[in-house]
């Protein structure tokens, strides 16, 4: 049966409901509510106002009472409701953190939520709330490589010095290889990108060899020297370090920082140097890649053209190495090291050994 319900407006009601109504920047449950308790005022049966408001009858019979009971403010706010399930004590929020961080039952090797809400007997969605309120993930993992170099110290400070006061009349370089690029060619085309689905392409390749990139980054120019090289020996490295003598230009002294890979100092590599007095080699620490500049150059070449590229050979693969490169130094930056050394130590120190 078809139920009318009076609502009795005033003029100020009327107005004010009218205009909430008709404003398209309210919330859609407002100009709703407003809606319900205009059509109500106009005499139409429930049905009627449920049908025109694009509502239920409940729904039409709740807002009548509420705008009875509260008005139009009552519209505008919704009750706020007491949650379904209460919040957990101090007891158990300390248990399963306590458990997340201890070494879980058995040859598994981290925690998993559901694993978590058994053992302490809780939900598994509290658990996760649990988690992200005090920033737990243990399903993720980072990786580490402390140095052991007894020299790490020394190494840093004179590493970073040159990054933050190089000397004048010098060349800054930080040189370092790449080594085991593979020319990879996609068995079929790339799909490109479309909406809701992302770039995709073949899992499979073929392999058509490999090639080494030798590259030296001016610091105070953010400018690469490259080569790419077959092999990666102490013959292949010279060839690299003449391409790098005939590229700077003479009376400037050229001070190098390099990992200490056993092709940087093998003695024919010693011999070299000895023969070009303005060069002097500055190793980084053991174990620190990250102190050498031009890894952050490797790591973009890496990323913007190599992991998706498909290269039909090595001559191929050479070849958009160079044009990267070209491209890098059209709109090569300055280089700019902004931690210093005691920064440097001092995170280190305050970082522990791992107890094993």
């Amino acid at each position: 049966m078809a139920q009318t319900v009076c609502v009795l407006l005033d003029a100020t009601d009327a107005a004010r409901l009218t205009a909430i109504a008709s404003d398209r920047s309210r919330p859609l449950k407002h100009i709703q509510r407003a809606r319900i308790v205009l059509f109500s005022a106009e005499r139409l049966s429930v049905q009627d106002v449920a049908r025109r408001a694009g509502v239920s009858r409940p729904a039409v019979w709740r807002w009548q009472r509420r705008y009875a009971e509260a008005g139009v403010e009552g519209l505008l706010r919704d009750k706020t409701r007491p949650p379904g399930t209460p919040p957990h004590s101090t007891e158990p929020v300390a248990e399963l953190l306590a458990l997340t961080c201890s070494e879980p039952p058995g040859e598994v090797t981290h925690w998993t939520g559901r694993a978590v809400a058994r053992a302490v007997g809780i939900s598994l969605r509290a658990v996760q709330r649990i988690w992200d309120a005090h920033r737990f993930q243990p399903h993720r993992l980072r990786t580490f490589k402390r140095s052991r170099d007894p020299a790490f110290s020394a190494k840093v400070e004179d590493v970073v010095g040159l990054y933050m006061d190089p000397p004048a009349h010098a060349v800054v370089l930080s040189i370092d290889e790449k080594s085991q690029i593979q020319a990879l060619e996609r068995t079929r085309p790339d799909r490109p990108l479309a909406p809701s689905h992302p770039a995709t392409q073949t899992h499979d390749d073929t392999r058509h060899g490999t090639t080494t990139l030798f590259a030296a980054l001016d610091v105070l120019a953010g400018t690469v020297l490259g080569r790419c090289m077959q092999r990666h020996r102490n013959g292949e490295f010279i060839r690299f370090l003449n391409a790098i003598e005939a590229a700077v230009p003479p009376g400037k002294a050229i001070h190098a920082i390099l990992d200490n890979v056993a092709t940087h100092k093998h003695p024919k590599v010693r011999a070299w140097l000895a023969r070009h007095p303005r060069w002097t080699f500055h190793f980084t620490p053991t174990s620190a890649s990250w102190l050498n500049a031009v890894e952050g150059f490797f790591s973009a070449l890496t990323r913007r053209r190599l992991r998706r590229g498909s290269f039909t050979g090595v001559v191929d693969l050479q070849a958009a190495i160079k044009r990267y490169i070209a491209e890098h130094n059209r709109h090569a930056r300055l280089f700019v090291w902004t931690k210093p050394a005691t920064d440097i130590l001092a995170a280190v120190s305050r970082s522990p050994e791992p107890s094993v």
